[in-house]
């Protein structure tokens, strides 16, 4: 019987890295994306040809729009799709200032961070099989506060305690559910950064560099594949702030 994995934010970065881990055990994969329709399609189409057995899917679904519940939900629904694994990794920040920020792009951040995959999960749990597992990308930035983003920091926070709270929600459907907290991870977005701030922040790691994203998603793989860990965020910082 096949299995089938749904991963937010799956096109690219993390979320990429962790469909590339679960197309190898053979799970089927729905990836949402945001707006790169050209990454989207060129991922799918690339999980599809290296492992000729499964399926990959990119669905265009902005994680700040409470429509997108909707869309994952019908998509999910009218192929009477089962599903064993949810991986919510979409996530996005607003980098405005204190005195700057907005009370809408507030509330855009923590919808998306923290009511999407809250709301989602919420519709979805009728379809997911027991035994299933759901795994949440909370960050560092949620145990160490962060002055770049207020409202990352905080909804990744939430993030974590939601996860603790989740637990005793997903009992009685035999649902694990865990969450990892990554450091500085290389990415495209973090390799763009001027290579002045990308040596300041490895000063700080113990093992003085960016983690791998294919690291991070053996991370993911334990969480989804061990069905011991419940309730847990394991921390991939490679010792952030060691000095």
């Amino acid at each position: 019987m096949s299995k089938y994995a749904l991963i937010t934010g799956g096109t690219k970065g993390i979320g990429f890295s962790v469909a590339q881990r679960l197309a190898e055990k053979g799970y089927n994969l729905l990836l949402t994306y945001n707006t790169d329709t050209i990454i989207a399609q060129k991922s799918s189409s690339e999980l599809r040809s290296k492992f000729p057995d499964i399926d990959a899917v990119a669905l265009q679904a902005d994680s700040s729009d409470k429509k997108s519940i909707d869309i994952i939900e019908h998509h999910i629904g009218n192929r009477d799709i089962r599903i064993d694994v949810i991986v919510f990794n979409a996530g996005i920040t607003c980098r405005d200032g204190f005195e700057d920020m907005k009370l809408n792009d507030w509330e855009r951040v923590f919808f998306a961070n923290v009511h999407f995959p809250t709301f989602l999960l919420q519709r979805l749990l009728g379809r997911i099989n027991k035994g299933g597992s759901v795994v949440f990308t909370g960050s560092l930035m949620g145990i160490l506060p962060h002055a770049t983003s207020l409202s990352y920091g905080v909804t990744k926070t939430a993030t974590h305690a939601l996860v603790k709270n989740l637990v005793k929600v997903l009992v009685p459907y035999g649902i694990r559910v865990n969450g990892v907290a990554p450091g500085f991870v290389d990415t495209e977005w973090q390799k763009n950064k001027p290579a002045e701030i990308r040596r300041n922040i490895e000063s700080k790691i113990a093992l003085g560099r960016f983690c791998d994203p294919d690291e991070l998603s053996e991370v993911y793989k334990l969480l989804i594949e061990n069905p011991y860990i419940n309730g847990e965020i394991i921390v991939a910082d490679g010792g952030y702030s060691y000095k």
